[in-house]
Order: structure tokens, then C-alpha cells, then sequence
């Protein structure tokens, strides 16, 4: 039950967030912040990728080695590895995840059902990379659960090699961990959409499908475009599954800055790690290309305060 003190505790909050959006120095002093934290760190990353490392000490001197290297060395070809990888899992998780993030959200009724759905999915979160990978070298090797079942019953005479250590296992390995990503944000937007628009659009003699194609996606655009963000980035640095599953054969950037790091490669290290942060600014500007004429991120933000 709401007290007369707790209404006075709210109101309180509310005149001082007020009081301090009108002093005018909390964006600048976020952005500065913003900058400090960030955008200084990416920037002096770029500038190391043009130094070089001599007797494992940095020379301050500007120099394209690094750059020559990276394309000598054929590692531009990790590059546009991790793009198609990433693009892939994305694109999986999408069409996995936005079925599941429509039933949570407009299908399961039961909010005990949703409460425990919605803590299973943070469980990712609370486990470190290695723990959620290395149960699938068990599954998915040649002594594993798979073929073992595959060979008792028949159906394969010799296991399947290409189950484990290759881009099909590293596929395989990183759709659970980057589910949640995916789901959480299509799942709040999904929220958000008032039931009354879908009825309405029933009510007018849409089938299903017109309902979703029409009214569904387009409400949930913001949360879609958020889902592939929040899961195209980490996919674009991730390293850990990529060697625990691929077993040295699918090599993305995040395994090659890794290694150039483990052997004092500072510069190259900095030069791969520029790539990265290249194409994920270039994607992004596409991708708000893309969406300025259909949506708004910030829609997801302003639906909430109402």
C-alpha cells in the first residue's frame, strides 16, 4: 500500500531530477564523460596501430607497418571471416528469437511461466565463456553424445568429423550464448505494443499474418534493430568460442588480436583491433541509414516513460 510518506519520497525525487536537467551541465557532462571513458581509448588505438615494436619496445614513430603487415600476412581474410560469421548467427538469432520474443511477450499469459522463461535466459550472463562452450566439445565430438547416439542406432558407421572444429561447431556453439541479446530487446518493445492495436487490426478483418507483417514488425522495428546491435557487436569480437570450437581453424579478429597480444604485438594488435571498430561504426551507420525513415530507437525509451 502506497503511504503519504513514499507519494512525498517520489515527489521529492522527481523535483530534484527536475532541478538537475535544468542546470544544463548533466549532458555535457555526460558526453564529456562519454568521450573520457570511450571514444579516447578507441581513438589512441588507432594512433598505436601506426607505431611499430622493436626489441618488445614501442617506437613512437609513425609507420604503416602494421597495415602492410595485416594485408601481407593474409589476415584481411579473418576479417571478412568474422563478417560472414557474424552476419550468419545474427540472422539465426533474428528468425530464432523474435517467435520466441512475440509468444513471451503476447502468448504465455502465465507470469509465473514468463518470470521463469525470463530468468533462464539470463543464466548466459552468469557463466564465463569457457563454462557455456566446453560442454559442447563433449557433445559434438567424435566421442561424443551425438555420434555415439548416431552410430548405437545406425545411422552413421564413422563419426562425423566436421561436428566439431569447424565453422559449423562455432556456429552451433555461439547461438545460445547471444540468444538472450537477441530476445531481451524484441521482447520489450513486444511489450510495450498495446493489445488493442492488434485487436483492432483483427477486428478490421486482417488475417494473422497481415496483423504481423503490418502492425507487429513495424511497432517492433526499434526493438529488432537494438536485438541485432546488441548481438552483431560483441559476435564482431568474440574469440573464445571461435578456439575452443573451431580448434584452430576458423580464425576470426577476435582470435587474431588475441594472439598478437599474447606475442607483444602491440600494433598489430592496435591495426586489427581499428578493423574491427571500422566496420562495426560503418555497419552502424548503415543500419541508421537504413532505419532514419522507418523508426526511432529512442521510441523504445519514450514508450516506457508513458
Amino acid at each position: 500500500m502506497t503511504t503519504d510518506d513514499d507519494l512525498d519520497r517520489g515527489g521529492g525525487l522527481k523535483a530534484w531530477y527536475a532541478n538537475l536537467v535544468s542546470t544544463g551541465w548533466v549532458i555535457p557532462a555526460f558526453v564529456a564523460t562519454w568521450a573520457l571513458v570511450v571514444i579516447l581509448p578507441l581513438i589512441i588505438i588507432v594512433f598505436y596501430s601506426f607505431f611499430s615494436i622493436k626489441s618488445y619496445q614501442v617506437v613512437y614513430e609513425p609507420t604503416v607497418k602494421s597495415w602492410v603487415s595485416l594485408i601481407e600476412s593474409g589476415r584481411w581474410i579473418a576479417a571478412l571471416r568474422t563478417l560472414r560469421v557474424a552476419f550468419t548467427i545474427t540472422a539465426i538469432e533474428l528468425l530464432i528469437a523474435f517467435p520466441f520474443a512475440l509468444w513471451l511477450a503476447k502468448g504465455c499469459r502465465s507470469k509465473s511461466l514468463k518470470a521463469i522463461v525470463i530468468t533462464l535466459l539470463t543464466i548466459p550472463f552468469f557463466l564465463d565463456a569457457p563454462s557455456r562452450i566446453i560442454i559442447w566439445r563433449a557433445i559434438l565430438g567424435s566421442n561424443g553424445i551425438i555420434n555415439t547416439v548416431l552410430i548405437h542406432l545406425g545411422v552413421i558407421d564413422t563419426p562425423l568429423e566436421w561436428l566439431l572444429f569447424s565453422e559449423f561447431a562455432v556456429h552451433f556453439g555461439m547461438i545460445g550464448p547471444y540468444f538472450p541479446t537477441m530476445v531481451f530487446p524484441i521482447f520489450l518493445v513486444l511489450t510495450l505494443i498495446d493489445d488493442e492495436y492488434i485487436q483492432a487490426s483483427y477486428d478490421l478483418g486482417a488475417s494473422p499474418g497481415q496483423t504481423l507483417v503490418n502492425v507487429i514488425l513495424p511497432l517492433a522495428l526499434p526493438g529488432i534493430i537494438a536485438g541485432i546491435v546488441f548481438t552483431l557487436v560483441p559476435l564482431m569480437a568474440a574469440w573464445v568460442e571461435p578456439q575452443m570450437l573451431g580448434g584452430g581453424f576458423v580464425n576470426l579478429l577476435g582470435a587474431s588480436v588475441e594472439a598478437a597480444l599474447r606475442e607483444l604485438k602491440y600494433p598489430i594488435a592496435a591495426a586489427l583491433s581499428t578493423v574491427v571498430i571500422a566496420m562495426l561504426a560503418l555497419l552502424l551507420a548503415v543500419m541508421i541509414v537504413i532505419s532514419r525513415k522507418r523508426t526511432d530507437l529512442s521510441s523504445i525509451f519514450q514508450a516506457m516513460r508513458r
